[in-house]
């Protein structure tokens, strides 16, 4: 398995839950790091500004010179001396007082720890007034006396402990985020989960259809994406249920129209004497003519589904009124009659037109005998052209109306001779390609009108 089809294999609520997790844990490690970063400088901010204070206070004191009574200090000890015995320092706060004596020195030191000697003498050797040795952030102020004598006043702080509440509350920190990772992993995987289970549903519902069986749809609660997503896969689903049964009723209707030719044809060739052989030709020859003519049709039926089916194209409408009159003439022999002719330029496809007007003549004539009348006409008002054919035949029931144009339908009016049931299927088809509408009124009895109702705008394309 390559590493692609194995990421594929990662379910989706997996790789949603992941890569949350992962967001956030990216998100709460930098809210740590930057925490313990602002604690940290917010500690060494608070040493440094009591450094500084401290050495503000002795140095203000030093260059009054004077203790509470008015007296002046007579040495650089009795300053130390006496500032350091009015200090109260914090735990973490080192003041340390050291004055040359004798070739040695006089050390003395208040508060929470003992400075190192060691360090001691680098913080008096250094010329800085302020750093940080070791671990001790240190601040120093030398006092210079007239005659000479010498001191220094050392701030030292530890900001050991200071820095290890620092890392305590980053560390609860750092738990409460854990916490809140695994909380969040847990909601995660529960709302991705009812988020993506209509997804589930599709993809089972998907996995369960088949061509003989399209009748399962998914729930749809809700108006989210997914919701509508739901929605539209029914509704894909009632367009393939919809054309699987027109499908299989097409080619049930199909196999049996041409079922029956062939039947005939072999049955007369079987049972043919020599005798017989010119009539069972002709016979043949009409039943194979019947044929082709069902497949011509079929055929043209399946191009209606193609984009190039009809071409629309500037047409004078009279002009071309005129012109199918002419050619239904041929059809049979009635009564034929031009019923109106409309004026103006039309978009329309002349040869589609053409034939789906001769198609409901040819109609019009199956349903009439000799001599019947037969009108035939056009016309144009509120941007629509229409073509009819009005024959004076049985009519068509109110049951049959819908169905005729159906492939194969050929109504239950009596009479009726001959025909796959194809035509009137073929000019639903032009007229649907052309974004119109077939037309039919009709009385019981009194004959009926079949037309069809085209937008006469801008050329248009099939859908």
């Amino acid at each position: 398995m390559t590493t692609t089809e194995r990421r594929r294999a990662v379910p989706a609520r997996v790789r949603i839950m992941c890569w949350l997790l992962l967001l956030m844990a990216v998100v709460l490690a930098a809210v740590c790091l930057v925490t313990r970063n602002l604690l940290r400088q917010q500690a060494h901010d608070h040493v440094s500004s009591a450094l500084q204070q401290e050495a503000q206070e002795f140095t203000e004191v030093a260059k009054g010179g004077v203790d509470e009574r008015n007296q002046r200090f007579d040495s650089a000890e009795a300053l130390l001396v006496h500032h350091l015995a009015r200090q109260f320092p914090d735990d973490d706060e080192i003041l340390v007082g050291w004055v040359p004596r004798d070739g040695g020195t006089t050390l003395r030191q208040e508060g929470g720890g003992a400075l190192d000697a060691a360090v001691l003498d680098r913080i008096l050797a250094t010329p800085f007034a302020s750093g940080v040795d070791s671990r001790v952030h240190w601040a120093k102020v030398v006092v210079e006396e007239g005659d000479g004598g010498r001191g220094v006043f050392v701030i030292g702080y530890l900001v050991d402990r200071d820095l290890a509440e620092v890392d305590a509350t980053v560390r609860t920190l750092a738990y409460v985020c854990l916490a809140g990772l695994v909380f969040a992993g847990v909601a995660a995987w529960v709302v991705a989960g009812q988020i993506l289970a209509p997804v589930r549903l599709v993809r089972q519902t998907a996995a369960q259809i088949t061509e003989q069986d399209l009748t399962r749809r998914i729930p749809v609660h809700g108006k989210d994406d997914i919701a509508a997503l739901a929605e539209q896969f029914n509704a894909m689903l009632d367009r393939l249920e919809q054309a699987f049964a027109t499908q299989r009723r097409f080619l049930d209707d199909a196999s049996h129209e041409l079922r029956t030719p062939i039947t005939i044809v072999r049955g007369h060739l079987e049972l043919a004497e020599p005798d017989d052989l010119p009539s069972v030709v002709r016979i043949c020859t009409d039943e194979l003519d019947r044929m082709a003519r069902i497949v011509d049709d079929l055929l043209l039926l399946a191009k209606a589904e193609r984009s190039d089916f009809v071409r629309p194209q500037p047409v004078e409408l009279a002009e071309l009124t005129s012109d199918v009159d002419a050619k239904v003439r041929a059809l049979g022999d009635r009564d034929w009659r031009l019923d109106g002719i409309g004026t103006g330029t039309v978009h329309v496809d002349p040869q589609r037109v053409t034939q789906a007007v001769v198609a409901l003549a040819h109609n019009a004539v199956q349903h009439t005998r000799d001599g019947d009348r037969v009108l035939v006409g056009s016309a144009l008002r509120d941007g629509r052209v229409s073509f009819w054919v009005t024959d004076t035949g049985p009519g068509v029931p109110e049951a049959d109306r819908e169905a005729i144009f159906d492939r194969f339908q050929r109504g239950s009016t009596p009479g009726h001779r001959g025909g796959a049931g194809l035509g009137l299927a073929i000019v639903r088809a032009i007229a649907e390609a052309h974004h119109g509408r077939v037309v039919l009124l009709s009385t019981p009895g009194e004959g009926a009108t079949f037309g069809i109702e085209l937008p006469s705008g801008e050329p248009c394309t099939a859908y």
